[in-house]
Order: structure tokens, then sequence, then C-alpha cells
């Protein structure tokens, strides 16, 4: 009789029989994102960041050690403290379509789990471009922070994962390589 059922109706019944069991139905803010080693040959330019466990206490030490001179560095200690993770997998390619679109896909569909709400969704035709911002909480906190960005020649995956404040986000807004998005009018 299931069968008879679209799939997402099999999904909601799914879903409702784990509520209903007493399970967590939250989507872990860690994504599986793919080393894409098989894109490296092919890329122009590649970013590949891991950054947890003891690299990341190290971070947090030389933040710590430079914040007591530098206001800026205070700032990326105090956001640093509650971060678990940080992955970034970027590439450009010299030509259009050098990757597949199903791999940035795959990382996509991770964002569509329970816990995950997309924050920004920014889709142009011509020349193509997506971007997508997703967030993890759980109540009122962000457990997890994804940015997907594809066009044809380029593409850009960033997963942070730890106890993530807004406001202390936005001190670092044009600083460390995080875009300055808001405009002083």
């Amino acid at each position: 009789m299931l069968h008879l059922l679209n799939p997402r109706c099999r999904l909601a019944l799914a879903t409702l029989a784990l509520l209903a069991a007493g399970s967590p139905c939250f989507a872990d803010p860690k994504l599986r994102i793919p080393d894409f080693s098989n894109l490296r040959a092919k890329a122009v330019d590649s970013t590949d960041i891991t950054v947890d466990g003891f690299l990341l206490r190290l971070a947090r030490h030389f933040a710590a050690k430079a914040a007591e001179d530098d206001p800026e560095a205070a700032a990326a200690a105090d956001v640093l403290k509650d971060i678990k993770s940080v992955n970034v997998r970027s590439f450009t390619f010299a030509d259009d379509d050098a990757y597949s679109k199903a791999d940035i896909d795959s990382v996509r569909r991770q964002l569509s789990g329970p816990g995950w709400s997309a924050v920004v969704s920014s889709h142009r035709r011509d020349p193509a471009e997506d971007v997508d911002v997703f967030i993890n909480t759980d109540g009122e906190k962000i457990l997890g922070l994804t940015v997907v960005a594809s066009e044809a020649r380029e593409f850009t995956i960033v997963n942070v994962v730890g106890n993530i404040d807004v406001d202390k986000f936005a001190r670092l807004e044009g600083q460390f390589g995080i875009p300055r998005v808001s405009t002083n009018d």
C-alpha cells in the first residue's frame, strides 16, 4: 500500500513515525562534503580547508594571544571559542561545466533535511549562478551555517559547525575574508 503513495507522502509518514517514536529528528550540522579530489587536476585554482580538533584549538590559542593587542583579533577569538569545525571546498576551472552539478546537488540535498533552513537563495540564469545560505538550528541556537555557491566555472562550499552567535559573526564582516554585506547608508 505504501508503494502507491508519492515519495513526499512516504517521507512525511516516515518523519511522523520517527517523531512518534521519540527519536530526535535534527540533521547534523556537519555535512558530508566530498573531497572532490578528482577535480584538483582539472581546476586552475582549488582550496581545501578543514579545521577542527587540534587545529581549531591551535587557532583559538593564537587568536587569544593576538587578542591581547588587537581588537579585530579579539572579535575573531570570541567567535572561534564556540566553533567546532570549518570546512571549505572551492574550485575554479578554465572551462564552463568542468565539474558535475550532481556533486553540488548531493550537498544541497543534505540541506533539505530537518533542522536546516534556507536563509538566502539567489539564482541567476544568465550567467548561471546559484548562491544558497542555510542555517541549522535547535530552537533559538544556530548550530551550523552552510554556503553553497556555484557558477559555470567555479563553486564554493563552506560549512561552519558550532554555536554561532550572529552578532559576533557580524562584527567580523569585511575581515578575515568574510565579505561585507551590510551598507552604511
